[in-house]
Parts: C-alpha cells; sequence; structure tokens
C-alpha cells in the first residue's frame, strides 16, 4: 500500500477538509502532516458546519484513525477547544484520535511572541494569525521545543519554565506595548496539557509503517496551501512548515517511495488572506462578488480574503512542486452568473513573456496576461452528475486540464459533502 497525499495548491483555503471528509471512506488513517491551528478545514454536512484547526478532518467518521504527525505544532488550548466541541456531537475521539510523541506544543508565550514581533513589524507585518505558529518552529529548528512526548517525563515542566522565561525576555526585546496576564494564560493552558494528556500518544513513523506493512490505506493531510510554503512559497509572505508533497515525509516520517496520488486542490479562482503579493487580484466589482457569494472569510482568523482570477502560471508551479496527479477544483457554483471570466496564462515579467512563476512576484515586475472565456448563468449547487454541467463550465474544465496535463477528477459545486462532482 501507498500514502495518498492531499494538498492545497494556492494561498491556502482551498476546500482540503471538505475533500479530506468525502474521501476518508476510503482510508483507514487520515494524517496531518504539518502546520497547526493557523490551519481552517470547514466541513458541512446535515446541515451543520464544523471547523477543525488541528484535528484531521477524518474524524467524523468512526472506522478512521485520525493521527496528528509530527510535523503538526499542537495548541493546547485551541485543541480542548475542538475536542470539547467534537464531545457535543457524540464524536468518540478517545477511541479515533492519536498523537505523535515527536509533535511541537505551542505554549502561551509562543503567541505573545507572535504578537510582539508582529507588532513592531509596523507596516512590513506579513499577516500572521498570531497563534504562536511561527516562534513554535524557530524553536523546533532551534532544538529549544517541547514536545508531546517531554509531557511524559517527570521533568518536562521545569523545560516549560525555563523556555517560558526565556520567551518573556524575548517579548520584552521587542519594546512594544503587549499586554497579557501570563499567570492566567498558564492556567489554561495547564488545564489543557492535562487533556491532551489523557490521549493516546504514539511513535507515528513506527505506528504508520506498521499500518502500511499492514496493507492499511493512508491519506496524509496538509493544511495552508503550496504557495505558503516555507522554501516554495511567496517568501517572506509565507508559513513556517514545508506545506508541500515533500513537507508529507518529514511531517509523517515516511520515505518518498511510500508516496502514491498527490490530490492536489484549488479554487475556481484564487484567494489570499494578509499581505503578500498576489498577481491576479482584483480591486473591482467582479472580485468584491467572488469575496460575497464565495463568503470569503478565514476559517481561522475571520479576515476576509482578497479575491482574483484563476492564476494558471502559479498553479502549473505548485502542480510541478508537488507532483500532483489529481487534481480537484473547487467552488465552481461561485463562479455562476459571471458573463465571462477570465483566466492567468502568462505573466509580462519585466518586459518579457513567461510561463512559469519567477523568483519575485511583487506588482511592479509582473503583470498578468489573461485568456477570457465565457461564464455560465447556471446554478450547480444542485447539481449531482458531470452530464448536466453548463457547456461553459467544461470548457473551463477541459482548457485547465489541457494546460495543467492533469485530470480534474473532483469538481465541487457547494460546501456540504454531498455537493461534489465525480469526473
Amino acid at each position: 500500500m501507498a500514502v495518498d497525499l492531499l494538498l492545497g495548491l494556492q494561498w491556502g483555503d482551498e476546500g482540503k477538509g471538505k475533500i479530506v471528509d468525502v474521501l476518508t471512506s476510503n482510508y483507514n488513517i487520515i494524517a496531518r502532516f504539518q502546520g497547526g491551528p493557523n490551519a481552517g478545514h470547514t466541513l458541512v454536512f446535515n446541515g451543520m458546519k464544523h471547523v477543525l484547526h488541528t484535528i484531521p478532518s477524518g474524524i467524523f467518521h468512526e472506522d478512521a484513525v485520525n493521527l496528528v504527525g509530527n510535523g503538526v505544532v499542537i495548541d493546547p488550548v485551541i485543541f480542548k477547544n475542538e475536542l470539547d466541541k467534537l464531545a457535543t456531537q457524540d464524536v468518540d475521539y478517545r477511541k479515533s484520535l492519536v498523537i505523535s510523541r515527536k509533535a511541537h506544543l505551542i505554549l502561551p508565550t509562543h503567541r505573545l511572541l507572535d504578537a510582539a514581533s508582529e507588532a513592531s513589524k509596523g507596516k512590513a507585518k506579513i499577516g500572521s494569525t498570531l497563534k504562536g505558529i511561527g516562534p513554535t518552529y524557530m524553536d523546533k529548528t532551534g532544538r529549544n521545543g517541547i514536545r508531546v512526548g517531554d509531557l511524559e517525563l517527570d521533568n518536562w515542566k521545569e523545560k516549560y519554565r525555563a523556555l517560558a522565561n526565556k520567551h518573556e525576555s524575548m517579548v520584552e526585546f521587542y519594546n512594544v506595548d503587549l499586554e497579557y496576564n501570563l499567570e492566567e494564560l498558564e492556567t489554561e493552558f495547564f488545564k489543557a496539557v492535562d487533556v491532551l494528556k489523557s490521549l493516546k500518544f504514539i511513535d507515528s513513523e513506527e505506528y504508520l509503517h506498521q499500518a502500511l506493512r499492514d496493507q492499511k490505506s493512508i491519506l496524509a493531510e496538509g493544511a495552508q496551501g503550496s504557495l505558503l510554503d516555507i522554501d516554495f512559497g511567496t517568501y517572506p509572505f509565507v508559513t513556517s512548515s514545508n506545506t508541500t508533497a515533500a513537507g508529507a515525509c518529514t511531517g509523517l516520517g515516511i520515505a518518498p517511495n511510500s508516496i502514491g496520488d498527490v490530490f492536489g486542490i484549488f479554487k475556481a479562482y484564487t484567494t489570499r488572506v494578509g499581505s503578500g503579493p498576489f498577481p491576479t487580484e482584483l480591486f473591482d466589482e467582479d472580485g468584491e462578488t467572488m469575496g460575497r457569494v464565495g463568503n470569503e472569510f478565514g476559517a481561522t482568523t475571520g479576515r476576509s480574503r482578497r479575491c482574483g482570477w484563476l492564476d494558471l502560471v502559479a498553479l502549473r508551479y505548485a502542480c510541478q512542486v508537488n507532483g500532483v496527479t489529481q487534481l480537484m477544483m473547487m467552488k465552481a457554483d461561485v463562479l455562476s452568473g459571471f458573463k465571462s471570466l477570465k483566466v492567468c496564462t502568462a505573466y509580462n515579467y519585466k518586459g518579457n513573456i513567461i510561463h512559469h512563476l519567477p523568483y519575485n512576484v511583487e506588482p511592479e515586475n509582473v503583470t498578468p496576461i489573461y485568456t477570457d472565456f465565457e461564464g455560465w448563468k447556471e446554478d450547480l449547487t444542485e447539481m449531482n452528475n458531470e452530464s448536466i454541467l453548463p457547456n461553459a463550465l467544461n470548457t473551463y474544465i477541459d482548457f485547465l486540464e489541457k494546460e495543467l496535463q492533469i485530470p480534474i477528477k473532483i469538481v465541487s459545486v457547494g460546501p456540504d459533502r454531498k455537493q461534489t462532482i465525480f469526473r
């Protein structure tokens, strides 16, 4: 058996949670491999909306094991809040949820560091979610972090105190006006840690290797999007982890030759939250319509998303970096009603026409070149079969498949798990 990957191909918010939920019935194990509570994976079924931040999106399927991998960073407080919500919905998470001992913990002082760092940048801020993600990964690479497995050791609170004291001195260094009560934050934190310790901790790499030997099917779930990858995204306006396919190997301990299909998810248009370059961003009525109809607000931050036409240059780049084998197009229903659509098929980069993503995509260097398409008026949300999709939409899909040389296997026509068309 191989490990299939599912990841976003844009700047996050592509709809990964929904598709993981849809596909979970095909897998024994769903494994998150990077990111943390900066993710917001939204699932809709039975008339209810569910937002997950750290817990894998297969948690509502009782037959699937949901694994939080070593590449994930965990805020115990946010994690506890997720568990509390699951408990109200009769989800037996103690049976189906396991956590890697090598996953790192987000401390209250990590969040304070995040806020202080972002405030100190002024207009140059990167648009952090202020969840402490960046400082936690910095401690991880700096070999200072506290891991889930440390909670099983007698001296873990001593390690915590030493690191928290160091963080407080760093917060003072930023010299910003940041009010906080660490004692209150720590009281909440330690209560949440006690809940976390009641769950099953595992040596996840061995667990997954044994699962593969036992012919178990595994789906690795990514967070954020490929254009936010620390190495291959629009740096420095990126996240702090590897959101691409390579991140699944380091974030779960699986070998590259264990990877099977790579499912790439993208919206029929493009969105971005926070700061950073966005070549196809719209500032007109079309962009406003996308945002309003698509309900484009961050599931984690609540911030409105910037909207624009589909960027095929960036999408092709993400497909190449990830080795995508199948595509899933989300939110096709949002584009219903547009008389015409545009797709960016090339860039004018400093006077030259290019078809690849260059080192710098700031607006002074890049002007998108568009191909126009006829729009469709039909309401897609009640459609359940490829054969009844509008001709204009099929033309749009056919063009993307031809350009990318990858089949689009799923078209999403609404937020509910039932509003999913398999091609």
